[in-house]
Parts: C-alpha cells; sequence; structure tokens
C-alpha cells in the first residue's frame, strides 16, 4: 500500500524541500509542484511533494491519521 503525507515545508534549495511530519523531518523534491514556498503544506509521496494543500486539510489529514494511529492524544 503507498501512502502521501502532508508535510510543512520549512526550508527550500534548489528544487528540494525540508518539510516537518509532526516530529519529524523530511526531504521532498518540488519538480511536480509549481510555486511552492515555504510555510505552505504539500502531499508528499515517495520523496517527491505531489500537490499543495491547503493548511486546514493538511492539518485535518494529520489529525485523522493520528487518530487511526492510535495516537489520538485528545
Amino acid at each position: 500500500m503507498c501512502l502521501a503525507v502532508p508535510a510543512l515545508i520549512t526550508e527550500i534549495t534548489d528544487q528540494q524541500a525540508l518539510c516537518q511530519v509532526g516530529e519529524a523531518t523530511i526531504r521532498a523534491r518540488l519538480d511536480l509542484v509549481e510555486e511552492a514556498a515555504v510555510g505552505d503544506y504539500v502531499l508528499v509521496h515517495a520523496g517527491y511533494a505531489i500537490n499543495r494543500l491547503e493548511e486546514t486539510d493538511a492539518l485535518e489529514i494529520l489529525s485523522l491519521m493520528e487518530e487511526a494511529a492510535g495516537l489520538d492524544k485528545g
């Protein structure tokens, strides 16, 4: 099964972004997403950002993922 994860871009160098997913930091290529910027949420799959997301959508997806994994702190 494949899974794409919402990630917050914290730094961009050329076409590579440093992204935050919870407490983890990952790298993602930006070749497939035009006009991505620091502060944007992107959907990351297999090391590539494949789509930009609205912050509210990204946070909702992350919350649902935590809940499904039994990590809900609420």
